[in-house]
């Protein structure tokens, strides 16, 4: 944790917004509505679903084609910020999103690229063991997109702290040379500025899961800008600083949670112990 910045009022009305939340609407009887994140009128991410029990979901959809990088604050981005307020690019970036309220958290993050269903993955690693394998596929849950992982921490004894970093692209999709450029920089002591609008989602499986149950609390950021930065970092070790804006509204935490997070953030890194 670097610094925090009091709630603010960001963003555009939903209609005029880039990128904005939404409820997909589904006949009477269907289950579950899907909550999605969508940039630019196409559905980019399916996300936690709203009823609680179910288990923690950011999965990549086949419209999810865009970054939202802002040519106007690169330069400003290209080094470390530290202030969260400071430089106009909570104004910029907050003029792609969704009106609504949203807590500034300037983060240092040391990522680690994750591939869907090998070592280190969240969701066939401790999803599996406090949820199962889902009844329906018979397999874990399935992200489409390779993601990173950067921070963890206990809440209490009953919940648990994961963060990810979530790229709006691949990083195949990523140019080479704009990769080795930060590498570059990096391992000459610049610390670049990422940007992202994140989520908080509280998830408690429903009685009679597996052992080890408790709640997960999954910080997700998704990336608007920094995905060069990013794959950068994890690639030569390096740490990055991490802009995040986090959406109060369309989070799927109580307010007192959200709250809890600058404290939470700022603990030592520590693993969860299984129980069971």
């Amino acid at each position: 944790m670097i610094r925090t910045g009091d709630p603010r009022r960001l963003g555009l009305p939903a209609s005029e917004a880039r990128l904005r939340f939404e409820a997909e609407r589904q006949k009477v009887g269907d289950g579950p509505r899907r909550r999605l994140l969508m940039v630019d009128g196409e559905p980019a991410f399916e996300l936690s679903l709203y009823c609680g029990s179910c288990p923690l979901l950011f999965r990549r959809l086949e419209t999810s084609g865009q970054k939202l990088s802002l040519e106007n604050v690169r330069e400003r981005l290209t080094g470390a910020l530290d202030d969260p307020d400071g430089g106009g690019v909570i104004e910029a970036f907050g003029a792609l999103l969704p009106e609504g309220e949203y807590l500034p958290l300037l983060l240092s993050v040391e990522p680690r690229l994750v591939v869907p269903g090998q070592e280190g993955d969240y969701f066939s690693g401790e999803q599996v063991e406090t949820w199962g394998i889902g009844q329906f596929w018979g397999l874990p849950e399935y992200p489409h997109t390779p993601y990173y992982r950067t921070f963890e921490t206990p809440v209490d004894a009953d919940a648990h702290l994961y963060e990810f970093v979530v790229p709006m692209v691949p990083p195949t999709w990523n140019q080479r040379d704009r990769v080795e450029e930060y590498i570059t920089l990096m391992e000459g002591g610049t610390v670049p500025t990422a940007v992202a609008i994140s989520t908080l989602d509280v998830c408690e499986p429903a009685a009679g899961m597996p052992a080890d149950h408790y709640r997960h609390w999954g910080l997700t950021h998704f990336l608007l800008d920094g995905h060069h930065k990013l794959e950068a970092a994890a690639t030569a070790g390096r740490p990055v600083r991490l802009l995040s804006l986090l959406t109060l509204g369309e989070s799927l935490a109580e307010a007192g949670e959200c709250a809890r997070l600058p404290a939470l953030r700022a603990q030592p890194r520590s693993a969860r112990t299984a129980v069971g």
